[in-house]
């Protein structure tokens, strides 16, 4: 007896692609978290993720954003070594720097249907300055938000003194990464053409 499988496509050409880019942005951003240096102004270490989660907003939208940062919280807790500092594991998550983690998927997925709109996928490189700060703004106020409630009640601190504590301090840092992130997709862009 002989099965035919020539015709069968169990996934899509589109979705493994997808699947592959997102994640490939969850480790990078896992790289990313290696660059991991001491605030002289605060506990909370500098890192290059929050810079991970704009480039899978940008580059992959809203749904596979979202994934693929969902993949990267997912592969730290389960204990891949992908947090700053080389950190993993759910006490990592559920600790007072927690609440930043959580946010990456939430964060990516709105920076990504800022970016690319209700359309569909649009090529990032065509996308305004504007649109493209914007939606990073919105990113880092949704990561600071999570982030600074996570420290505030792991923390047993007021909502105003984590704020201070825990997100005020990176506002230049976050600016410098916008400006990265901005590199890139222009960079990009140019490349293209």
């Amino acid at each position: 007896m002989s099965v035919e499988t020539d015709s069968v496509e169990l996934v899509g050409d589109e979705t493994v692609e997808n699947i592959a880019r997102a994640a490939v942005f969850a480790a990078l951003t896992g790289a990313f978290a290696y660059v991991s240096f001491p605030h002289p102004l605060t506990t909370v270490p500098i890192t290059l993720q929050v810079l991970g989660v704009f480039l899978a907003g940008i580059f992959l939208g809203p749904v596979w954003g979202f994934a693929s940062m969902g993949v990267y919280v997912a592969a730290g807790a389960l204990g891949a070594p992908v947090f700053a500092f080389g950190a993993s594991g759910l006490g990592v998550l559920f600790g007072k720097l927690g609440g930043y983690l959580w946010s990456y998927p939430i964060a990516a997925a709105a920076l990504g249907a800022v970016v690319h709109g209700r359309d569909g996928l649009v090529d990032p490189g065509e996308v305004s300055l504007a649109r493209l700060v914007g939606g990073m703004v919105v990113a880092t106020a949704i990561i600071y938000a999570l982030g600074t409630v996570g420290f505030a009640v792991v923390g047993n601190v007021g909502l105003l003194e984590a704020f201070m504590l825990a997100a005020a301090p990176f506002v230049p840092v976050e600016a410098v990464k916008m400006v990265a992130a901005v590199g890139v997709v222009k960079s990009d862009a140019i490349a293209a053409e």
